[in-house]
């Protein structure tokens, strides 16, 4: 299997999700009842996107790449790399490798899930039959912007890998893992409620990326 350390022959930059472009960046905005917008805190950072997510409401979240989507398939190496801060220790699942479909459309509901809960930064590998394998986690520090870097090998079979790199620090790396769904699979980054609808959450993300390697996001 191709590590994804090494560099395929023809690195590129697949879409580029700045914030001066707005909203439609991501293919759609999956956030009812919340906020998602650009930001700006006027401190020489620039923009970037703010999703609200009040209690009672499920999620507040960028779904997808406008115009990317047909880089998503099975049997790629594909790197996702963007800036993250949430105003509490505890912002749920701040990412998903979504699948496609619902209920028995697909084997794997979200392969992959990254989490911010009680000050600890968590990645999750979700295998079929909601077998869930917490692969990485690490410190976290609200209200302090952190790089994430999120490397896929796409497998529908059980040959994929996951590498993820909190400010520069591999956290996770797995091999021997099914990353590429029946209907296949999208990101998506905010907030999603993880189990806890209760529970308000309010998450930052700046300068999404997706490319064929690390250094595409870095």
């Amino acid at each position: 299997m191709t590590l994804l350390t090494a560099s395929p022959a023809h690195a590129a930059v697949l879409w580029d999700g700045n914030a001066d472009k707005g909203t439609g960046v991501f293919a759609a905005i999956l956030c009812p009842g919340g906020v998602a917008r650009v930001k700006n805190w006027g401190e020489g950072h620039g923009n970037f996107f703010e999703f609200h997510k009040p209690a009672g409401v499920d999620r507040c979240e960028g779904h997808s790449m406008a115009g990317a989507e047909g880089h998503l398939a099975d049997n790629k190496t594909l790197w996702f790399g963007w800036s993250l801060a949430t105003k509490t220790g505890t912002a749920q699942a701040v990412f998903q490798w979504k699948s496609n479909g619902t209920n028995d459309q697909h084997q794997q509901n979200y392969p992959v899930l990254l989490f911010v809960e009680n000050g600890r930064f968590k990645v999750w590998y979700v295998a079929p039959g909601e077998q869930w394998h917490l692969i990485g986690t690490a410190a976290w520090s609200a209200d302090s912007w952190h790089k994430i870097e999120l490397g896929l090998t796409t497998r529908s079979d059980d040959t994929g890998s996951i590498q993820v790199y909190k400010d520069g620090s591999l956290i996770a790396s797995r091999t021997g893992v099914r990353t590429w769904d029946d209907r296949g699979n999208k990101p998506r980054w905010g907030t999603y409620r993880g189990g806890w609808t209760e529970v308000s959450s309010q998450v930052w993300v700046d300068d999404p990326k997706m490319g064929t390697s690390r250094a595409d996001v870095d």
